[in-house]
């Protein structure tokens, strides 16, 4: 925010106090302050009521942050002479900096409505509207600067500013380049254009910005914070925390450096660090819900979920809105087996991506199990993954046994194997014209519905069947059984973020595989470098690549003695089947495997192989392998 304090009139004073006041000021710009508020008060001693005595005084208390005696001396001076649009600027500056920004875009206002040609007065009537979280008015009031003053600087950086709150990040750039083609030293705009680069994924241009801004300003402790942010999104974990401890070394007092730095250390597996540098930024900052989020996160991964889940509702308790914070303590207190609280946060999980943009629209109402269902038609869809929709697709036949008429709409590689599902009246391939109903349900959001816990959970026997036609087509390409036969999937889908620590490294996976038995590939995508070492065990049947669908992968596990698979869609088919499925689990195992069992009470008579806490594969394999060397003969 800019300063409007207008001098005395230019003419010689015709008064003994004009010529004081005069005197005070030009003692006031030249910084000698003492010498000047003396003279000031001076003047309001002889004339409580002199304008420029009260104006110019209430300048200086603002200069020197004294900002509630600025707005009570310059309020004075408005209700002395009401005309002077500096007089209604300065007390809205003020009113600004004692954290009174309604008060403030009304005295800007006034200041507008003095002067309507006053770009300074339009400028800082943005500033107040933009605190106030009213960024398009705050653009109207910079752009009528920026008309009047085409090279304000400042209006032009916070007409950026507006924009990148607004989420308008090309726009904001621009605006922020267009700040320093007018000032080009402007460390602040270099700084807000590194944030808006950074968010628009242009890394290594936003590093550069901040590099600039670092020039211009080198305390500049955000630029530093930001600077290592935006080299931890370029992959370059040792040079953001170098950029973190520099940020600390200008302003150890930062709680956001301290909480980035936490971030970058909990990014590299430093856990104990981490929690360290989030413990520093919430005894700076105990309200900084992010830290809080981020804690509860890292102590999730950890298994500390008591201490987790506490982080999390600290950090919903500062912001309740927290979407992130909600769903990952619904997951915690799931994992935990605590599904009464787990279930309902659960639903959170629309307010946030990738499920918000997809979100469906329906105008029939949502069931949570309330209305009576009997006579009416629902539609169940499908809205996460594969195998999201074969653990859940079981709740059909306790919602068709509340009398209703049960629609299911899926993904069409899943239409196959799930026709005849027990309670599905009609299945709809996702995409398809969807019949009238009265009520909808994602599927996932059916355990809420029926109020699921461990000892509720329905299911207890093989829910899906495999097709006898193509059991037998696969039967002929497998010919006779020889030796025991296994099927394995070592690897997710590779868009699936959590993939790395989900896969299990198919060199080692095979070498466990006994002599005794017959390897069968169940992977349908095959990466490149898995594609090598195919080729370097001829003995294993390669049939994933030649699965058409679900269905095909279900005849395919009926002919098999075991499955071993990483948690993917083919051990919630191969369970659902009834098949004997392992099922290997990363340290950081999904919550629907609740914590240190080797059994799971969706699928009874699936076995579980966990990681341990140093998330190494190799105890699990050799696990696997003297379980599979008792089924060789």
């Amino acid at each position: 925010m800019s300063n409007s304090a207008a001098p005395p009139p230019d003419a010689p004073p015709t008064a003994p106090l004009d010529a004081l006041v005069h005197r005070a000021w030009t003692l006031h710009q030249q910084g000698r302050l003492a010498e000047a508020q003396a003279l000031y008060l001076e003047v309001l001693a002889a004339d409580a009521q002199n304008v420029n005595g009260l104006h110019l005084l209430g300048v200086m208390s603002l200069q020197t942050g004294r900002f509630a005696d600025a707005a009570g001396l310059i309020a004075r001076a408005i209700a002395v002479h009401p005309g002077d649009v500096s007089i209604y600027v300065n007390r809205g500056l003020a009113l600004l900096h004692l954290g009174r920004p309604g008060e403030a875009a009304s005295s800007f206002g006034r200041a507008v409505a003095v002067d309507a040609g006053h770009a300074d007065a339009h400028y800082n009537r943005g500033g107040a509207l933009q605190a106030l979280g009213r960024g398009g008015e705050a653009l109207a009031s910079y752009g009528r600067a920026l008309a009047l003053d085409p090279a304000h600087a400042e209006a032009l950086h916070n007409r950026g500013a507006a924009r990148h709150a607004l989420g308008r990040m090309d726009e904001a750039l621009a605006g922020f380049e267009r700040a320093l083609a007018v000032r080009p030293n402007l460390a602040e705009s270099h700084y807000c254009r590194g944030n808006a680069l950074k968010d628009l994924r242009r890394g290594e241009d936003a590093r550069a910005s901040y590099d600039r801004a670092i020039a211009l300003k080198p305390d500049y402790a955000d630029a530093f914070g930001n600077r290592g942010t935006a080299l931890k999104d370029l992959n370059r974990p040792a040079e953001a925390l170098a950029g973190y401890g520099r940020a600390l070394a200008v302003a150890p007092g930062s709680a956001d450096a301290h909480y980035n730095r936490g971030l970058a250390l909990q990014e590299s597996r430093r856990g104990a660090e981490a929690l360290a540098g989030y413990a520093r930024a919430l005894a700076l900052k105990p309200d900084h819900a992010d830290a809080w989020y981020n804690r509860g996160l890292l102590l999730h991964e950890s298994r500390r979920l008591t201490e987790a889940v506490a982080g999390y509702d600290r950090a919903i308790a500062i912001r309740p809105d927290y979407a992130e914070a909600r769903l990952n303590d619904a997951m915690a207190l799931l994992l935990a087996g605590d599904f009464r609280r787990g279930w309902p946060l659960f639903e959170w999980r629309w307010k946030q991506e990738p499920l918000a943009s997809v979100r469906r629209g329906f105008p029939q109402p949502l069931w949570l199990g309330t209305e009576s269902l009997e006579g009416r038609t629902i539609l169940l869809h499908s809205e996460q993954g594969f195998g999201d929709t074969i653990q859940f697709c079981r709740y059909a036949a306790l919602v068709a046994a509340r009398g209703a008429r049960v629609i299911m709409e899926v993904r069409r590689d899943l239409m196959a194997v799930l026709q005849g599902l027990e309670g599905v009246a009609e299945l709809v391939a996702l995409g398809a014209a969807l019949p009238p109903f009265d009520f909808h349900c994602p599927l996932l959001s059916l355990p809420l519905a029926f109020e699921t816990d461990i000892d509720s959970i329905p299911g207890g026997r093989a829910y899906l069947r495999s097709d006898s036609a193509r059991v037998a087509e696969w039967s002929k390409r497998l010919a006779l059984r020889t030796k025991p036969r296994v099927g394995i999937a070592w690897s997710g889908s590779v868009i699936q973020k959590n993939n790395h620590n989900r896969r299990v490294g198919l060199a080692a996976l095979l070498e466990r595989m006994p002599d005794g038995c017959e390897v069968v590939s169940l992977q349908k995508d095959v990466e490149s470098a898995d594609r090598a070492i195919l080729q370097a065990h001829p003995h294993v049947r390669r049939s994933g690549e030649s699965l058409a669908d679900f269905a095909d992968t279900a005849a395919l596990c009926e002919l098999l003695d075991v499955i071993v698979t990483v948690d993917t869609s083919v051990a919630h088919l191969s369970a659902a089947l009834g098949r004997p499925t392992w099922v290997l689990l990363s340290y950081e195992a999904d919550w629907r495997w609740l914590l240190d069992r080797d059994d799971s009470p969706w699928y009874p008579g699936m076995r579980l192989y966990r990681q341990g806490a140093d998330r190494d594969w190799a105890p699990v394999l050799d696990r696997v392998r003297a379980d599979l060397a008792r089924l060789a003969p």
